[in-house]
């Protein structure tokens, strides 16, 4: 009984972590986009990147998150801590290269009650302005590079 309760919560947690998936088609070779690209994010604590396999992963980063009421009284939690970390995957398609940037975003306790299940971190929406600012850095230095990017 447990895990059919237990479906509905995991692909809503699954679909909000996916929500803020970007994706970008660069005209441009495989090495050129990499390079660019781990150069982008070198100012996002880069943890782990492996060229071979096109991902680049960064730490938890924690900061002041918005404020965000929950429930149908509009409850404010235990404060607005949230967390975010950033995924990014380079692919070769064939003399184009793709880039998929994905941003984890979590907040601290924004769910009532007494339960273990009320402290924890819980998946919210991606950040709109840091999808956008890795966005506008990685296609200008991709253009700098000569490369054209694919509508």
């Amino acid at each position: 009984m447990r895990v059919i309760v237990l479906l509905p919560v995991l692909a809503l947690t699954a679909c909000a972590s996916l929500s803020g998936s970007r994706d970008h088609t660069f005209l441009c070779s495989y090495d050129t986009v990499w390079d660019t690209t781990l150069d982008t994010m070198k100012g996002y604590s880069v943890t782990s990147e492996n060229k071979r396999t096109g991902t680049i992963e960064t730490a938890w980063i924690e900061m002041e998150g918005k404020n965000r009421p929950y429930g149908i009284f509009g409850r404010e939690g235990f404060g607005n801590r949230e967390r975010a970390r950033l995924t990014v995957i380079v692919r070769d398609n064939n003399g184009q290269s793709s880039v998929n940037v994905l941003e984890i975003r979590q907040r601290w306790h924004a769910r009532g009650g007494a339960s273990q299940q009320a402290a924890k971190w819980w998946p919210v929406e991606p950040s709109e302005e840091v999808m956008d600012e890795i966005t506008d850095k990685l296609n200008a230095r991709i253009k700098e590079k000569g490369c054209g990017t694919n509508p």
